[in-house]
């Protein structure tokens, strides 16, 4: 491997894992393409496709290939990091955006990208440290996103399931409505999957939706707490306004900001 080559690793490995200004816009920006792409898939999937989006998707996924060889090229152990799910679920995205023809339709397994970027710990510190707003609601935010995820890859499965032969999904609008009906356990059933792989699709969304929406619910309405780590036993989660900790009884010295 020559200097240069050498260098540009080392150079990447540094972008994607380094805690200085530099990598943090930097993964910031790759947040931020993650977001684009997703929304222009939710976007697209309600209009009839034409050459223009044909052309967009290519050009959509040469940009996410260059961002996910450099990923790979930043990697110390660049085999590991293609054989994650997340990875896996990356290329099969870039496949389906350069060639829509024969992939269409995965393209929403990018949004498993950005679950992956929110759970990395360098992204959820830069996030703490950032923004007061994501350090106060982190847990509910976390939660929302859980639940997002989920909503959208299950109406992208029932779409690419139902769409040719239940004339009830025609498009994706009326899979987000099966979705988020099954979801809640609404049922109006005006809308149903038939068969036994339809049926199977109904079960995981009631149990796994119900399951991430109760969490939800639970990070909006209990109590707040800080997140402080006791030097003692290393517990992160507190009263506001503890003095000691719970767990271990260890002095606490919890920052206050005050009040305005």
């Amino acid at each position: 491997m020559t200097t240069a080559a050498v260098q540009l690793r080392a150079r990447l490995h540094h972008l994607y894992t380094g805690l200085g200004a530099e990598c943090r816009r930097f993964r910031y920006g790759v947040m931020v393409l993650d977001l684009g792409t997703i929304l222009f898939v939710i976007a697209t999937s309600f209009v009839e496709r034409n050459a223009v989006i044909g052309v967009i998707d290519v050009l959509i996924g040469i940009v996410l290939a260059v961002e996910f060889a450099m990923r790979l090229a930043g990697s110390r152990r660049a085999w590991r990091e293609a054989l994650r799910l997340a990875s896996i679920a990356d290329m099969l995205a870039i496949i389906s955006f350069l060639a829509p023809l024969a992939g269409e339709g995965l393209g929403f397994l990018r949004v498993m990208r950005t679950l992956r970027l929110l759970h990395s710990y360098r992204m959820l510190d830069m996030l703490r440290d950032d923004f007061d707003f994501f350090r106060r609601n982190e847990e509910a935010i976390l939660a929302a996103t859980h639940l997002g995820v989920f909503i959208f890859i299950m109406t992208a499965l029932v779409y690419e399931t139902q769409h040719a032969h239940n004339p009830h999904i025609t498009h994706y609008a009326d899979a987000l409505y099966f979705t988020v009906t099954a979801l809640t356990t609404t049922g109006f059933g005006d809308i149903t999957l038939p068969g036994t792989v339809g049926r199977l699709i109904s079960v995981v969304i009631m149990l796994a939706g119900v399951t991430l929406f109760l969490r939800l619910a639970q990070a909006l309405f209990r109590p707040t707490k800080v997140r402080f780590t006791c030097m003692s036993c290393g517990l992160q989660r507190h009263e506001p306004d503890a003095v000691h900790c719970k767990a271990c009884g260890a002095l606490l010295n919890i920052p206050d900001e005050g009040n305005d």
